[in-house]
């Protein structure tokens, strides 16, 4: 999926027509229907349209998977969600944000997850209306079942507050699925820190790049998450109510703790590549320093051998190499190349060259 990316209405269409949209989906969306009260709780798992018609108590209706236009326009015709909202939640990868309208709010968040390693997003899509809560979740697992646990448990004053508070639930619960992402992130830098401690390799360098640009995926994505809750606890909608605001502002906080987490990975990441840069020069330095060593031993010992082998006549002059004509020459000669290079040996250790 191309996040953010910028979404064109189609030629001669105007904004708000639902249609176009990402590929049908290979199964058709879930639907499932909640409502209740303090006393009651009634759920339809699946359930059609028709089944969301009852009054009285906080209703809530999910719909799980990839949504089309029919069923967005039947939302429309029955709960009359507006259709710039719609073509929002038609159009997946679109930016986290509220949007007051008239008589409903709509927020749009990203849900994170970890998939085969990589990071993977799930655009979700809630619409807040008097006593009733409408949630659009693109992806094919449910990620709410906790939500409604609570719901049939029935403690904790969920069921005894309004649509609000279940509109805050929902945010809370997408928003804090940062943290366990997180933390699987943060085992993955500890294991590619002792990693770079150890002997650092070229996988080690690919997978610092790899969790790097996982790291600025989310930065992207999760970012606006303050700003959504910052225009929801500080806005003036009607629909929320002033004793639900403090607990969005809690959101909020979870929000700017996930990024500021967030930031300090990065910073660990890009550390970490300046950690491989150097142990990649000081290995090298390294090996420059032995090659360099092995070469000034040979140096001399390579002269030497290059004067005993010159021809010279000794017959022609005394002075013509006279150790060849001495019975200890050779053995004189490898003594002589010996005692330098342990002497050089020495002198490097003296030193601390070796």
């Amino acid at each position: 999926m191309a996040y953010f990316t910028k979404r064109y209405h189609p030629p001669g269409t105007t904004p708000g027509t639902l249609t176009g949209g990402a590929a049908p989906a290979p199964e058709a969306p879930r639907l499932s229907f909640i409502r209740y009260d303090v006393a009651t709780l009634e759920e339809k798992t699946p359930a059609v349209l028709d089944d969301c018609g009852a009054e009285g108590g906080v209703r809530w209706l999910h719909l799980q998977g990839a949504a089309d236009p029919a069923t967005l326009q039947a939302l429309h015709s029955r709960f009359g969600l507006h259709h710039l909202a719609l073509e929002d939640v038609l159009n997946t990868g679109q930016h986290p944000k509220a949007d007051p309208y008239e008589d409903q709010l709509f927020v749009i968040l990203s849900h994170p997850r970890l998939e085969d390693g990589k990071v993977q997003t799930e655009q979700v899509s809630l619409f807040l209306l008097e006593n009733l809560v409408v949630s659009l979740h693109s992806g094919s697992s449910d990620p709410f079942e906790p939500v409604r646990k609570r719901l049939r448990a029935g403690n904790g004053g969920l069921r005894r507050r309004g649509a609000d508070d279940l509109l805050h639930a929902l945010i809370d619960l997408v928003v804090d699925e940062g943290f366990p992402l997180l933390e699987t992130l943060g085992d993955d830098l500890e294991a590619l820190e002792d990693a770079l401690l150890d002997k650092p390799t070229r996988d080690t360098l690919n997978a610092i790049h790899r969790l790097k640009r996982e790291l600025l995926l989310l930065r992207r994505l999760l970012w606006p998450h303050r700003e959504v809750l910052n225009t929801l606890q500080r806005g003036d909608s009607p629909l929320i109510d002033p004793g639900t605001r403090p607990y969005l502002r809690d959101c909020q906080d979870h929000a700017v703790h996930i990024m500021e987490l967030l930031e300090v990975y990065r910073d660990m990441t890009s550390n970490m590549l300046d950690v491989y840069l150097s142990s990649l020069s000081n290995r090298l330095n390294e090996n420059m320093r032995i090659l360099t060593v092995i070469a000034t031993l040979f140096m001399p010992l390579t002269f030497i051998a290059g004067v005993y082998g010159m021809n010279f006549d000794r017959n022609v002059s005394p002075w013509n190499m006279p150790e060849l004509g001495w019975a200890f020459g050779y053995p004189a000669v490898w003594g002589v190349m010996l005692a330098v290079a342990l002497g050089m040996v020495m002198y490097f250790r003296r030193k601390k060259w070796l």
